[in-house]
Order: C-alpha cells, then structure tokens, then sequence
C-alpha cells in the first residue's frame, strides 16, 4: 500500500481510548478536556475488524495507544485477538507506566511484543508536578515487569522542552543506558501551531519517511497527526476509510486543529 508520494504505508497505531490516569501538563490542556462519550469509542470488535482490513492492505506493524490504553478494561483480551491475525510482524504498544507492573506478564501472554514507555524526569517531585500527581515508583516498577515479561526492546519516549542536554533528559539517558533501555527524544509539540521536530534515536517527525495510519479512538482514520484530514470506518467502512486516508495522506505535516495528543495517540 503505497501513498501518491511512493511512501509504503504500513504502520496503523490504534487508540483504544482518550482517557488517562495522569493529566500531564504537555499533554492535556489546563481547563481540562471533553471526552469523546462512551457509545462513541470503537468496541472491540470494531477495532478487530480495522486491523483485518489493514493488514490485508498492507499494514504490518500495529501500535496500541491510547490515552492510557491500561486503564481500558479488557485491553489484554484485545491483545489477544490482534496477535492472531496473519500477517502482523511488529506488536507493540505505549504506555505511562503506571500499570505496568500488573498487565506487563498478562500481556506478553497474550501476544504483546515491546512496549514503549513514558519517562520525562527521574525527580519524584517534578514528575508529581507533572503528571498531576503520579507515582514515579510505579513507573520503575514497570520497567521492571516488562524485563521480566521480555516485551524487549524497552523504550522510553522522553519529553524534552528545547533539548536533550537538559539535565531531566540526561538522567534520564544515563538511566537508559544502566539498565538496558532505549532512549528517544520527543520534543514538545504544538498541533495546532504545526510545531514538531524529527524524534531523535527515532522515526517519529520525519515526513519523508512517514508509512503511518491513526485509528482514533472513535473511529476515524487520520493520514497524519498534523493535519485535519479523516475518514470515518463507521460511515465508509474500514477498507474505502483507509483507502481514502492514504490517498489523501499529505507529503508533510502542518496543523491539526480538530484533535489533541491525548484522543490521536501521539
């Protein structure tokens, strides 16, 4: 499956929710957020049918996210079922951490590959500050449920202001680095100011390269996190959805007004 810019689409990351158990300051805007109704978010089995469609067009790697996709019940039976889809290579989903400790066995059982995990500072106080109250302990505790669980390579995505010489972000590396974990930089991002930079020690940002498809949380696919653009699986059905979506997908970001990180994926 091929965009009008040759680009080979074949990443779908997969929102399973907008709500979170922590309320970071970079991500959700300060007089709180309007979450999308319950009878609006995709069922299960709605999101099952999406990655059958995908992969039969392409997709190979599939992403969960959320929002916290742990605070979604059931996330593992999910897990479950798309690891039984043929063709899936690449398994993987992100998460805060907060959870881990207790799904990071169950979900490796179930056909869960790696997991990306977020880390913005090893200071218990400003990670309190930031999150809104979050347990940095619960965090480590994680990452060390997922080595044992062998959802392997571990990465941390790492929030940086301006920087990756900031010091949060260098504790955060020599952390990484003493205890067989990969690190990447994720700049601070503005949708609707079209403001985003290339992840370093990854893909992410990089529209030359960019083979990905969002499934939201309620159902739209979206080409691309800075734009607007979105097709409807319920209105169009998953296969001219996607199909439209990589048609129309644009050779570069700009500005997304109608979506926020928390209810896209990030």
């Amino acid at each position: 499956m091929y965009d009008r810019f040759n680009r080979r689409i074949s990443y779908l990351r997969i929102s399973v929710t907008d709500r979170c158990n922590l309320r970071c300051s970079y991500c959700m805007p300060s007089e709180g957020v309007k979450l999308m109704n319950h009878s609006d978010i995709l069922s299960y089995e709605e999101i099952v049918d999406v990655v059958y469609e995908a992969v039969a067009l392409g997709i190979s790697k599939v992403r969960i996210t959320g929002g916290e996709p742990l605070v979604r019940k059931g996330i593992v039976s999910l897990i479950e079922q798309i690891a039984l889809v043929s063709g899936i290579e690449d398994l993987a989903l992100t998460t805060n951490g907060i959870l881990l400790a207790d799904f990071a066995e169950p979900l490796a059982a179930a056909g869960l590959q790696r997991i990306n995990i977020s880390l913005d500072t090893l200071d218990r106080k400003k990670f309190r500050a930031t999150t809104c109250g979050g347990e940095l302990r619960k965090v480590f505790d994680g990452i060390e449920a997922a080595k044992r669980a062998g959802l392997t390579p571990i990465k941390i995505n790492c929030v940086v202001r301006n920087s990756s010489d900031e010091p949060d972000a260098i504790a955060v590396r020599d952390f990484c680095s003493s205890n067989g974990l990969e690190v990447r930089f994720i700049h601070e991002m503005s949708l609707s100011d079209g403001r985003f930079t290339i992840v370093e020690n990854g893909h992410g940002g990089d529209c030359n390269r960019c083979n990905k498809l969002r499934l939201t949380a309620n159902g739209m696919i979206r080409p691309c996190l800075f734009s607007d653009i979105q097709y409807s699986i319920r209105e169009l059905g998953v296969r001219n959805a996607i199909n439209k979506a990589v048609g129309m997908k644009p050779e570069k970001g700009s500005v997304s007004v109608t979506g926020n990180f928390y209810n896209i994926g990030g």
